[in-house]
């Protein structure tokens, strides 16, 4: 039975409070953030952007160095940290826009799968919303979350005088959207200190994209940063592949605003663990800082995503996020951790750490392995690979190694990360490295046909809940919104290995 009534229970027969309090199950804070690569914090070595909150965070907790998200943009990112799933199971290949997110055709993306807070709740736990979803039907809250406030759309045209969904209803918020964010969220911890809750703080920032850039300076960093030169921003020469953010290298407007809204958020991280001081639930509560997918501030010679490419890539400045956890006395404090862990393992790992299970799906077998064990300090059996998937692109990266396949387009890629961590020496078709190319292209396709529901991959014909940027590679239709991407020739045969 969910341990909330074995609660009630003993609330009814007497037990002291002392017994009560010890058997309360912990809470869990999620603060997630939107674009963001980990170079950016003091904790992962930024000397330029001030984040001492969460450097402070990090320092008492474990840091991962090499966590990835599995795919490119945001919503797919999102629904595979929540549900534990690949793209190619949950049918989200891509950031959701127009019909999905607000309107008479909105629906919640996820509505069919065991997720994070609807396990939660199922458990017990009272969660609540503060910031971004993107998940689809916006207008009204879902997976069990009873406090939901939104943004109508997942893409950020600025900080200040946007447009905010709560009770339903949609309205312009002159606040500053980061405080909006956190202020909400100390509200939530301050009303549920006495039940176990999950917050999920949802940050629109630092973004990193569009004119939400070229918005002024308004928080209270604008000073910190108006002369720095900010040279842990790369000044480097754009490469080819860049789409459509190329010339933002070395942007000082652009790296400047990325910067403070970045310092924003750490003010929030802050304030967020002062509240929980507060109520006296640090002790009891796991709290986890990580961003959705990473983003390059030149890196390499690229700006943005995976998807401000063309082709659209797999690069590891787009994978690479900062995870952070954060529990006194449960969670390892000071550790840098050295092992590749995906996002898709966070379902499992948050639930063993608070000492739950997700109920196994029906269909599906999730790819995510629980690295709880780590974040005690314990040993653990555990390969380094990760796996990523982009509409018409997959790869599997490990310590040395990464190996990038497309269908219906060339080329495919081959990186040593040791000797090349800019990624920039494709050593795919030398036949010095055929032995390379080999057993992780059969890795790659086995972890495929292990986990893909055939209703959404769309390498075996499947469908997709999203527009994509390659519907025409495809030869589908993209539901909402045509692409103008088209292949440069005829498309090639899929072949398995």
């Amino acid at each position: 039975m969910p341990r909330i009534l074995f609660l009630v229970g003993c609330l009814a027969l007497g037990f002291p409070a002392t017994v009560l309090a010890a058997e309360r199950p912990p809470n869990l804070v999620l603060i997630m953030t939107d674009n963001h690569g980990p170079w950016t914090l003091g904790c992962y070595g930024n000397p330029d952007i001030k984040t001492p909150h969460i450097d402070r965070f990090a320092a008492r907790g474990t840091l991962f160095l090499h966590a990835m998200a599995n795919n490119a943009v945001c919503s797919p990112t999102r629904a595979s940290v929540l549900t534990g799933l690949m793209p190619c199971q949950h049918g989200v290949h891509r950031f959701l826009s127009g019909p999905t997110q607000i309107g008479p055709e909105a629906y919640n993306t996820l509505e069919e799968f065991d997720t994070l807070p609807s396990i939660l709740v199922q458990n017990g736990y009272v969660a609540g919303l503060c910031g971004k979803w993107h998940l689809g039907g916006e207008i009204e809250p879902h997976e069990g979350f009873s406090h939901w406030i939104t943004k109508p759309a997942g893409s950020s045209a600025g900080f200040y005088d946007q447009r905010v969904i709560e009770n339903g209803e949609i309205r312009t918020e002159p606040k500053y959207l980061t405080d909006l964010w956190t202020e909400h969220g100390v509200r939530f911890i301050q009303q549920n200190r006495d039940q176990p809750f999950f917050l999920f703080l949802s940050y629109n920032g630092p973004y990193g994209l569009g004119r939400a850039m070229r918005e002024p300076i308004r928080n209270r960093h604008a000073a910190d940063y108006a002369d720095l030169p900010l040279d842990s921003f790369p000044r480097t020469e754009p490469q080819p592949w860049n789409h459509n953010y190329g010339s933002w290298i070395g942007d000082k407007q652009v790296i400047r605003k990325y910067a403070a809204e970045i310092s924003g958020i750490d003010d929030g991280v802050g304030r967020i663990m002062q509240a929980l001081d507060e109520q006296n639930l640090t002790e009891n509560t796991l709290v986890v800082f990580m961003a959705d997918q990473g983003l390059s501030g030149g890196h390499a010679g690229y700006w943005g995503m995976g998807d401000h490419t063309r082709p659209l890539t797999a690069f590891d400045w787009t994978m690479t996020i900062p995870l952070i956890f954060q529990w006194p006395g449960k969670v390892t404090a000071g550790h840098r951790e050295e092992r590749i862990v995906s996002n898709y393992d966070l379902l499992p790992t948050i639930l063993s750490q608070l000492g739950l299970s997700a109920p196994t799906p029906s269909k599906l077998q999730r790819p995510g392995r629980d690295f709880s064990a780590m974040l005690r300090g314990e040993s653990i059996s555990w390969e380094n690979e990760h796996f990523y998937e982009f509409e018409n692109v997959r790869a599997i990266r490990t310590n040395r190694w990464k190996y990038i396949e497309r269908i219906h387009q060339r080329p495919n890629e081959l990186y040593d990360l040791v000797h090349d961590p800019q990624e920039h020496h494709n050593l795919y078709g030398d036949s010095d490295f055929a032995d390379q190319v080999i057993p992780l292209r059969k890795r790659l396709y086995q972890f495929f046909e292990k986990h893909a529901d055939p209703k959404w991959d769309l390498w075996r014909g499947g469908g997709t809940k999203t527009d994509l940027f390659t519907e025409k590679f495809f030869g589908i239709k993209n539901p909402y919104t045509p692409s103008q991407y088209l292949p440069d020739g005829p498309l090639p045969a899929y072949r398995a290995p």
